[in-house]
């Protein structure tokens, strides 16, 4: 029997709001789990396993192979596996929409309610992360505090830093306090995932490499990082140690206007951040084109926006303390939540 061929370029999730994937952790004999998951309202629908599902119920004999190629059960592989992976993805969910199956071929649990799993970070092992500059106000303020006004250059081309991917959160994960510390500050960022690879990308053509759109936290270690702001290298130290994103991945084409979305900032429910992604001076498009330039990027590499207009406590003059809770929120995407919590050394 032949593979099944996507019956068209479209990708169109019926009874639900939007396309958001998430990666789910879930307990199995073999210990924990981080698996694609679909948000369907209240339940997260295993989209790997209702995929071997359908090909068994088909007649396939390496049903579960076949499934792990087709629509694999990481978001990484899901997102390389781009247009082809998209469209099984579609196939499958019209064909459990129809018939809703309570298990897999091998009795795998398809779906999940959302208050028994955990969430972690939607892309849990991204092969980059790029954080840029592009909001003036944050800007402005940033380097008004150290006494100095914006370079002309950051007129002239987008300017990032590299972020750690080794110690990515998702929602409702708490964040530790670093030791080092005594200024941790939130940053409220929109990301956007990459989907199609590609070098020398031009920002005409650019949006189409999209593969979706997140919510960041860019946690700071403020006064670590104004050190090495001083000696012109970094953020490094003040940055690795932790950032959040979530709560889920939006797919590219439910936000055809990226540069048109409320973004807030609540702690313990208080509104402490409030702007607008048009307010980057730099498009997605013209970013991927400067990364894209005499270089490669990749499927699955995160760009994110930089900090939007008050989206710090460093620009309010407001500080997070452990046990504080902050929600970042941005518009057609969701809400990404982590509480602060210190630890305490035991004492001998």
């Amino acid at each position: 029997m032949a593979i099944p061929v996507p019956r068209n370029n479209t990708l169109s999730f019926e009874f639900i709001e939007s396309v958001r994937l998430c990666t789910l952790e879930i307990r199995s004999d073999l210990g924990r789990q981080n698996r694609l998951g679909l948000i369907l309202s209240d339940n997260i629908l295993d989209l790997n396993f209702v995929t071997a599902w359908r090909l068994a119920a088909d007649g396939y004999t390496f049903a579960r192979e076949m499934a792990e190629a087709l629509v694999p059960s990481s978001m990484l592989r899901f997102i390389q596996g781009g247009r082809r992976a998209l469209d099984e993805a579609h196939i499958t969910f019209d064909r459990w929409t129809a018939e809703r199956p309570d298990t897999g071929p091998n009795e795998e649990t398809l779906l999940y309610p959302r208050d028994e799993v955990r969430l972690v970070t939607p892309l849990p092992n991204p092969p980059s992360l790029r954080d840029f500059y592009t909001f003036e106000k944050h800007v402005q303020l940033g380097f008004a505090k150290r006494g100095e006004s914006i370079p002309a250059e950051w007129y002239e081309m987008p300017v990032y830093y590299k972020g750690a991917t080794h110690n990515l959160l998702g929602t409702e994960s708490d964040v530790e306090w670093p030791s080092f510390t005594e200024k941790f500050d939130y940053e409220l960022e929109l990301v956007a995932v990459m989907g199609k690879g590609g070098r020398d990308i031009a920002a005409a053509g650019a949006a189409a490499h999209i593969f979706g759109y997140s919510v960041m936290n860019d946690f700071s270690a403020r006064d670590v990082q104004r050190k090495e702001m001083k000696v012109r290298l970094g953020p490094a130290k003040g940055k690795d140690w932790a950032t959040a994103i979530g709560p889920w991945i939006v797919t590219a084409d439910e936000i055809p206007r990226p540069q048109e979305l409320a973004m807030t900032a609540r702690v313990n429910g208080e509104l402490w951040s409030a702007g607008n992604s048009r307010d980057m001076r730099w498009s997605f498009s013209q970013i991927i084109e400067f990364l894209s330039a005499g270089d490669e990027v990749r499927p699955g590499d995160l760009i994110g926006s930089g900090t939007v207009g008050s989206g710090s406590g460093m620009e309010i003059d407001r500080w997070v303390s452990p046990g504080d809770l902050m929600e970042l929120e941005i518009e057609r995407i969701g809400v990404l939540r982590n509480r602060v919590v210190k630890q305490t050394v035991a004492t001998p």
